[in-house]
């Protein structure tokens, strides 16, 4: 991809998911995400309907009239997206691969932190680490993290998430707000996910198209699995392996789905062609 075509790229992208960000995102994003406390801020006059135990008595002596202590929220947070970027999220059977709804989440959620003057991360892993841009602040800051999203080649095509977990926990010293986008067809990453569920707020965002849901009966037809790159022949004619592949797809989504919970992190799916606008903020309301 060359320059030019990039960056008209971003752009189309910022234009959409910053608005959404600006217009949607903003105030639920503030409202479910916390700060770390209240902080003081300065003293003023006592006004009618303040609280008394805010009242600042060495100032209030001094100047023989009361004064209160005035409080703001500590507001600054961190957020961590990160993305798998492994060989199955290039699938898509509608209008858009799955990467592409990652990528437009990932911006919209980077952007709606940039409103609230948060940090924004990203970690990009496959069975590896394949890059990680640490946290900071700004708009040109998020515009680099939405070019690396669109162009970034991955070396390997398998999925650990178990290892990616445990490295977000290693590079985040404090408390961050973290997305995980995935379409998690991976398994046995429930301890690294209880462990940084205990010290950061973690929510799993499983994106999936419909047609990984179940195989038609189509015959036999050469299939490849787009992390390992085998080849196979399938018979979707036979039951038996239709079935197979529908319990593998629903042990999987049981599997993300359960261990979420159980670990007190947030958990939504959205599938290719369905408005992720509205689960977002479906969650963002429910946590608020």
């Amino acid at each position: 991809m060359d320059t030019k075509e990039l960056l008209k790229k971003v752009r189309k992208i910022e234009i959409k998911t910053r608005r959404l960000s600006d217009h949607i995102f903003g105030g639920e994003y503030h409202s479910t995400f916390k700060g770390r406390g209240m902080t003081f801020s300065e003293v003023r006059n006592y006004q009618f309907g303040d609280d008394v135990r805010n009242i600042d008595w060495n100032v209030t002596a001094r100047y023989n009239e009361p004064f209160v202590k005035v409080f703001e929220e500590e507001r600054e947070l961190t957020m961590m997206l990160m993305v798998d970027v492994s060989g199955s999220e290039l699938f898509g059977t509608t209008n858009q691969f799955k990467k592409e709804i990652i990528t437009e989440i990932s911006a919209t959620l980077a952007f709606s932190a940039m409103q609230n003057n948060d940090k924004i991360g990203l970690i990009l892993f496959s069975d590896k680490i394949e890059l990680y841009i640490p946290p900071k602040k700004g708009r040109f800051h998020v515009l680099r993290i939405i070019r690396e999203l669109i162009e970034f080649e991955p070396e390997n095509h398998n999925t650990d998430i178990n290892q990616a977990l445990r490295f977000m926990s290693s590079v985040s010293k404090k408390k961050v707000i973290c997305f995980l986008l995935s379409d998690f067809m991976a398994n046995d990453y429930e301890q690294a996910l209880k462990i940084a569920a205990n010290k950061h707020d973690i929510t799993g965002i499983r994106i999936y198209d419909e047609k990984e849901e179940n195989i038609p009966n189509i015959g036999f037809v050469q299939m490849e699995d787009a992390e390992t790159g085998e080849l196979m022949l399938v018979n979707t004619k036979s039951k038996k392996v239709r079935d197979q592949y529908g319990q593998h797809y629903k042990d999987r989504v049981s599997y993300f789905q359960n261990i979420f919970t159980k670990s007190g992190a947030g958990a939504l799916s959205s599938r290719v062609g369905e408005s992720y606008v509205k689960k977002l903020l479906g969650y963002f309301k429910r946590r608020g």
